[in-house]
């Protein structure tokens, strides 16, 4: 069992996920787990903007100001995921994984948030290693993306959000 579902577990605290790009994988790796029952109380997928809205209550107009790919959007998913789950924990992801830019966002842009007892915070999937570098279209600038094809970004997403939130529960 990983020390995430332990601590967990341990502790009587529950999770959820909110899931865009992943479309369901990250509760699919989560429930893959001997003993996840007794933690993980399930997950939404909200692949459009519409269900993101109705099932995670993120605001129309906050996805009109910034996009389904931002880390606003990442955040309102896992904040509104745990409160309309009634979880200690929220898991969210968002991105692209290919094959076409969306919204302006190169392929391998993702966005991780975590909704918890001590608040939000978001980032960038950047696993070491696994990166390369694009353009957005409005930009002059690359920026650094997750690497792989659609599978692999989705897989190496799903595996980013678990290692973060065990991150984040042993207190680093």
């Amino acid at each position: 069992m990983p020390s995430f579902l332990e601590t967990l577990s341990s502790r009587g605290q529950t999770l959820a996920t909110c899931e865009s790009l992943t479309a369901g994988l990250l509760s699919a790796t989560i429930a893959s787990y001997p003993g996840a029952s007794a933690v993980f109380q399930g997950g939404l997928v909200t692949y459009s903007a519409a269900l993101k809205t109705q099932l995670a209550g993120v605001p129309a107009e906050l996805i009109d100001a910034h996009g389904m790919v931002s880390a606003e959007c990442a955040e309102a998913m896992a904040t509104g995921t745990r409160s309309a789950l009634g979880v200690d924990y929220a898991l969210a992801l968002t991105g692209v994984a290919g094959p076409t830019v969306q919204e302006g966002n190169p392929v391998g842009v993702v966005w991780l948030a975590l909704a918890g007892p001590e608040g939000v915070v978001s980032t960038r999937v950047l696993p070491e290693g696994q990166t390369r570098w694009a353009l957005r279209t409005d930009a002059t600038e690359p920026e650094e993306v997750l690497d792989g094809s659609r599978n692999e970004i989705r897989q190496r997403a799903a595996l980013f959000a678990l290692d973060f939130f065990e991150s984040h529960l042993n207190g680093n």
